[in-house]
């Protein structure tokens, strides 16, 4: 079965990519991480393709990174860096393993998941619950709406781990201190909150939350398309500075 399906509407001009693990929540694994991969390329190249939607199956939008993936990742990653602090492999050596192992992170592990760096505007139908790389995932859309069934969570704190993504870019979404209330309580953010704090455009039921987005996708696709995309890297410019400052000062602290 596929992890991802991709369905291109090429006379609209967009194109839905819908997470399809629904038995484990669409937790992002290598499997549906690489599928993603290669449908991003496919939809980036493709000049016919304007706007990309992205969903879930099932009840969540996404929940979490697939836990036995990253248990077996985090073994293998703390051997690699016991070596390079021991001395006995050099800083090349560690970049190189480590990107070698291809862990499924949005912000850039696995070339071109980045949605805020593609070059064509993505929207977020989030048709449930989105938890720790779930709301990541959503947060990197350029557009989010939300279907009443859907809240929010980053329980990272709880498990006495860093969150990933969302410590760099969360408070460039939503007011500060609303971002580190998540960040620092492990507290859950219902749907009505996340539409007045502005981490959602807007709330739908859940009938409405795919005619909604293909909507505003089929809106934006009417619009001049290089006028489109130099609007969106003018505007994620600016979300996007002192960013990998922000990724490299995040190193230090969880070391």
């Amino acid at each position: 079965m596929l992890e991802l399906l991709y369905d291109k509407y090429p006379e609209q001009h967009y194109a839905i990519f819908t997470m399809n693990r629904p038995d484990s929540l669409n937790a992002l694994g290598r499997p549906q991480a690489l599928e993603l991969s290669v449908a991003l390329k496919d939809f980036t190249n493709d000049p016919e393709m304007k706007v990309g939607i992205l969903t879930g199956n099932g009840r969540a939008f996404s929940a979490k990174g697939d836990l036995k993936e990253m248990v077996e990742d985090s073994e293998v990653v703390e051997e690699i860096e016991a070596q390079f602090y021991a001395g006995s492999i050099t800083l090349e050596e560690r970049m190189y393993r480590l990107k070698d192992l291809g862990l499924p992170k949005l912000h850039g592990s696995i070339e071109g998941l980045d949605f805020s760096r593609n070059p064509k505007p993505f929207i977020a139908a989030i048709n449930g619950l989105a938890i720790a790389e779930g709301v990541e995932r959503a947060m990197d859309c350029d557009i989010r709406i939300a279907s009443t069934n859907a809240y929010f969570a980053l329980f990272e704190v709880k498990r006495g781990i860093l969150a990933d993504y969302a410590l760099h870019s969360l408070s460039r979404v939503m007011p500060f201190g609303e971002a580190m209330y998540l960040l620092l309580t492990g507290d859950s953010l219902s749907v009505e909150d996340a539409h007045r704090f502005g981490f959602v455009h807007e709330v739908v039921e859940p009938e409405s939350l795919l005619p909604r987005a293909i909507e505003i996708a089929e809106m934006i696709a009417s619009n001049a398309p290089l006028a489109v995309q130099g609007s969106k890297a003018m505007a994620q410019f600016w979300r996007h500075h002192t960013i990998d400052e922000s990724y490299k000062f995040g190193d230090l602290v969880s070391r």
